[in-house]
């Protein structure tokens, strides 16, 4: 007999790039529904379509900026399970949540200082050990790289943050790293999907693909592995991702970004969508069996051809005689059910959380208009927009923000609502962003 599916309802919000679609939950039987989140004053009207829609489980990531709203909303539907959970998320919102996690559940990262202090980080900086690495600390991304900065000395440090201002001071240890290099893994249900090496670009350090990084695919040490896989079971997490880098003196690994926010080709999600749907079907559906290393094989094609693949199907390797047990795949990594998440996964945050309410005001002040509110006042012109300046429109991906800068250089654009019916991005967020620009 075929158990009772629960219902399921894709968490979608405004502007923001959608993760999953109808087509990463292949051969689900039950119409699956979808609810979006307007933002502003959308909390109750949000909570009431979900209870009328009778959704069960609410499948989608949340952005930095709605994290502390989708916190009182899940307290308002108790009997609605979130995929990931608010928990698992908590990285989602900041740098400084990344580091508060690897603290709380003893998961190895850089020496980091975060503080709103500046009297306390101005003595820090007097007697660091440099260079430092300085970010930017809301929000998951780091838009390519661009709120990402390298100091050597305490006098960089200073006026770095006389022009920034950015709070909280958020400063690590830089990591000598291996090979110029960091390694971003992909992990469902803590098992190891996908891994590659990013290296920094001819004179850079910075190692990002938008700022003319390379790429391989090729001998991910298995350290880095284990500590991506402890990351994720800490984090209860169904579907997840770290940056990671090996010191190239101790060759230890250490855990630099994660969060259940990260691109993924399509493949991936269809993987996440099928692992998803074996959970809540309590094994009715196929568990995904993806061999670890295939990703090797798989970075050999051309990644226009891996943007198109679909449904990837790996079997279980069957022996067939005597002796060729030994080429089974013994990685050691199973896919695993995750564990439920409790209030008590969530570490204690420095300060209070600034609420949705606050956060357009609290960013202005910061010379920050990431994922919030257009200042009308200050709008941008598209033949000098810079890729920073695109980064910070409203639900704007690194990726999507490289092609239009592209597209504006090469096909001469004139106005950003030529964009319109593009491949990239839906209407809707182009009319969003339009309305950042004087024409």
């Amino acid at each position: 007999m075929v158990k009772k599916l629960p219902k399921i309802g894709f968490l979608y919000l405004d502007y923001v790039l959608r993760f999953f679609d109808y087509s990463n939950f292949k051969g689900w039987s039950d119409k699956i529904e979808n609810v979006t989140y307007h933002w502003k004053n959308d909390k109750q009207r949000f909570i009431n379509e979900v209870k009328n829609k009778k959704i069960d489980v609410l499948v989608g990531n949340i952005p930095a900026t709605a994290y502390e709203a989708f916190k009182e909303i899940a307290v308002k539907l108790p009997n609605v399970r979130f995929i990931p959970s608010i928990e698992t998320q908590f990285c989602n919102k900041s740098k400084e949540n990344v580091t508060l996690f690897c603290e709380k559940f003893n998961v190895s990262s850089p020496k980091t200082i975060i503080t709103y202090d500046e009297k306390k980080a101005d003595n820090y900086f007097k007697n660091c050990y440099y260079p430092q690495i300085i970010k930017r600390s809301y929000g998951a991304s780091n838009y390519g790289g661009y709120y990402v900065h390298k100091v050597d000395n305490y006098r960089e440090a200073k006026n770095l943050f006389k022009e920034k201002k950015y709070q909280p001071i958020y400063s690590q240890d830089a990591i000598p790293l291996k090979d110029s290099g960091d390694i971003r893994v992909m992990l469902i249900g803590h098992k190891p999907i996908c891994a590659f090496w990013r290296y920094s670009g001819d004179g850079e350090w910075i190692t990002n693909t938008s700022q003319g990084g390379s790429m391989s695919y090729e001998n991910i040490p298995m350290n880095a592995l284990e500590l991506a896989v402890k990351a994720s079971k800490a984090a209860k997490a169904e579907y997840w991702a770290c940056d990671i880098a090996i010191d190239e003196n101790t060759n230890e690994p250490y855990i630099l970004e994660c969060a259940t926010a990260f691109a993924a080709f399509p493949y991936v999600r269809d993987w996440i969508g099928q692992y998803i749907m074996w959970d809540l079907s309590e094994g009715e559906f196929r568990l995904p069996h993806v061999p670890l290393y295939s990703w090797e094989e798989l970075g050999k094609m051309n990644s226009l051809i891996l943007k198109k693949i679909r449904h990837l199907y790996f079997a279980k390797y069957e022996p067939s005689v005597d002796g060729t047990y030994w080429l089974s795949d013994k990685s050691g990594f199973d896919m695993q059910l995750t564990d439920e998440s409790s209030s008590d996964d969530v570490p204690n945050s420095i300060k209070e959380p600034v609420s949705e309410k606050d956060l357009p005001k609290m960013l202005k002040n910061n010379n920050e208009t990431i994922l919030c509110t257009i200042d009308e006042g200050k709008l941008f012109t598209l033949s000098d927009i810079t890729l920073t300046e695109l980064m910070t429109l409203q639900g704007m991906d690194e990726d999507v923000a490289v092609m239009i800068k592209e597209q504006i250089k090469s096909e001469g654009i004139l106005s950003f609502k030529e964009f319109k019916d593009c491949d990239f991005a839906s209407n809707q967020q182009i009319s969003q962003w339009a309305k950042a620009f004087k024409n």
